[in-house]
């Protein structure tokens, strides 16, 4: 899941009260959010010589690299550098031991197509989400740096500040963290939100800072029949001719679950409150000794994804052979596993991300159980539904849930 955050300025806010020295833990950084970049900063502040503290609110640092993101979009390899580059030589030094290979052998691994270790280079670019969270804790350990689970900010009033600096910052439990200097590596940036920076949700219109392609882009391109991987960037639009009302033809019986109303998509160039959508990066396997089944939702109903079955009939009218890929673009990592990312129909539930960035923490638990549930009944409906390809049933039936 990602968020832009756009920072601008800082106002001021009504300080809580001030803490006693004795009751706050103290650092020369604190920083907020377990994410690979929050790990990245931690340990360069660790080799500097500062103090620091990592704090995760959740159980599991990491972020997407440790939560199923493990076909790595590489682009230059030569422009990775730094940690991030050391990361990756410690991914490949991981998967140099042969024991670590309990599910396939190390000679059987192809990385999708693309050679997984070039011949003189020391870095792996394709993981499984354990790999990367056992590596990312060995280059903790081998630093100074405290680190902190299950700490959320208070983020009511959970930020202190002198003039314009953050001095301060109280979690939703009443542990305070002082510290000369704070960063904000949560997905979210609430850290930065709470502290009064002001920010703004959404896409920005064209005419805002005179650019052309901000906002709304109602370009369409018709997506290729063949549905291949080098032109990716054409499958993420939409088939022509799916009727979008529970009753075909029928705009009074209204409009079939998950479509937004309002008709139009919008003006070219024009902002609106949308975030891109969301979906869980899944971590599945074809190796039958490993496989657990993927559940339905309790309160699963094929309704619901009645716009799957038009699409479904879209693409067969337009002459399309579909397969998973119509789905899912999944990519081969280690160990007979797979990353699962969406494609033009796969895990994102359009209109779920839009509460996200200001929700609750009560809150955005229920909407990633919400998206949860959709990924399951989806996959179900795709199993079952009659109007789905015997293809697609029987490349989904290859896959399951690492037990």
């Amino acid at each position: 899941m990602k968020l832009i955050v756009l920072v601008i300025t800082i106002g001021l806010l009504a300080p809580y009260s001030l803490s006693a020295k004795s009751q706050a833990s103290q650092y020369d950084i604190v920083v907020y959010g377990g994410t690979s970049s929050g790990i990245a900063a931690a340990i360069q502040a660790s080799r500097m010589g500062k103090s620091v503290v990592l704090i995760e609110p959740s159980r599991r640092i990491g972020g997407l690299t440790t939560g199923g993101l493990g076909q790595t979009d590489i682009g230059n390899k030569q422009a990775i550098g730094g940690i991030s580059r050391e990361f990756y030589r410690n991914i490949s030094k991981y998967y140099s031991d042969y024991s670590k290979w309990k599910w396939q052998a190390k000679a059987d691994y192809k990385d999708g197509g693309q050679t997984q270790t070039e011949e003189g280079e020391d870095t792996m670019w394709t993981f499984e989400p354990s790999a990367a969270l056992k590596v990312y804790h060995e280059m903790i350990a081998a630093e100074t740096i405290d680190l902190v689970y299950e700490q959320r900010l208070n983020r009511k009033n959970g930020v202190r500040r002198k003039g314009p600096k953050i001095v301060e910052i109280q979690m939703e439990s009443g542990e305070i963290y002082q510290g000369k200097m704070f960063i904000d590596a949560s997905y979210e940036g609430d850290l930065l939100a709470t502290a009064g920076v002001t920010y703004m949700v959404g896409r920005e219109s064209s005419a805002k800072y005179g650019e052309t392609l901000n906002g709304v882009q109602a370009n369409y391109f018709h997506p290729t029949l063949s549905h291949t991987i080098s032109t990716n960037g054409q499958n993420h639009n939409f088939e022509p001719g799916v009727d979008p009302y529970i009753v075909k033809g029928d705009s009074s019986s209204g409009l079939l679950p998950f479509i937004t109303k309002g008709g139009k998509p919008g003006l070219q160039g024009s902002g609106d409150k949308g975030v891109q959508a969301y979906c869980f990066r899944l971590c599945l396997t074809t190796n039958p000794a490993n496989r657990a089944p993927i559940s339905p939702p309790p309160d699963y109903d094929p309704a619901r994804y009645e716009l799957v079955g038009r699409f479904v009939e879209a693409c067969l009218a337009n002459g399309d052979e579909m397969d998973l890929r119509w789905f899912s673009k999944h990519d081969e990592l280690p160990n007979d596993k797979w990353d699962f990312n969406t494609a033009t129909f796969g895990g994102n539930l359009p209109g779920l991300s839009w509460a996200w960035p200001e929700a609750s923490y009560d809150e955005r638990e229920a909407l990633a159980k919400e998206l949860e549930n959709y990924h399951r009944g989806l996959f179900h409906f795709l199993r079952t539904d009659p109007r789905v390809p015997q293809q697609v049933k029987d490349d989904l039936a290859r896959f399951g849930l690492p037990k």
